[in-house]
């Protein structure tokens, strides 16, 4: 694109590139330059709207985790309707779409991107992760409350074995999502006991 030219909404035109460039080649292949030519616009175009390359990439990191944050606060809001396991499932699925995989990937892949979403806390799971587990413990948190699932039920334990169980099943598909009822089989083995143990 030539020098001067207007570019309407840049920075979501690079954040659109930088998510087509993850899905078709992976983290390793998340270069600036391949961005910008993605994105189709002179390399400098990136750096006019952020800081560094690390600065862009966690603006992309955060986009997906304001994502999260959303549909965190939907799947608590769903707690006492369908079932457990249904409610979980689906929003797993849902959390774990190819571009989410990606990211995380990408934070995982780079120590100083992580750094930088961290700031000064150290969370037990990468950012990304650590905001998918905080929003299904919210969600078992909120039935649990309800006495859908065991009053002593682990919470903590339990969102960290749902989203790992999600990411193992999700992380080496490119592009694709885990064929249907995988996630729901891993989903009902982890929370079988605290449904059941409401009961009783």
């Amino acid at each position: 694109m030539p020098t001067g030219v207007h570019i309407r909404d840049a920075r979501q035109q690079l954040l659109d590139a930088a998510e087509r460039v993850l899905l078709r080649a992976g983290p390793g292949a998340l270069t600036s330059r391949a961005v910008t030519t993605e994105a189709d616009v002179a390399k400098g175009v990136l750096h006019r709207h952020f800081a560094d390359f690390d600065d862009f990439l966690a603006e992309l990191a955060r986009d997906r985790i304001a994502r999260i944050d959303a549909r965190a606060g939907e799947l608590r809001a769903a707690a006492g309707t369908g079932t457990v396991a249904g409610n979980l499932a689906g929003a797993l699925a849902e959390l774990f779409d190819p571009v989410t995989v990606a990211v995380a990937g990408l934070v995982i892949f780079r120590d100083e991107l992580r750094e930088r979403l961290r700031g000064a806390a150290v969370p037990r799971t990468p950012p990304v992760l650590t905001e998918m587990t905080a929003a299904i413990a919210g969600y078992l948190a909120a039935e649990r409350e309800l006495g859908r699932i065991a009053a002593d039920a682990e919470i903590d334990p339990l969102a960290l074995a749902l989203v790992g169980g999600a990411h193992l099943l999700c992380a080496g598909r490119a592009r694709t999502r885990p064929p249907a009822g995988e996630i729901d089989l891993v989903v009902s083995a982890v929370v079988a006991d605290v449904v059941q143990r409401r009961l009783l």
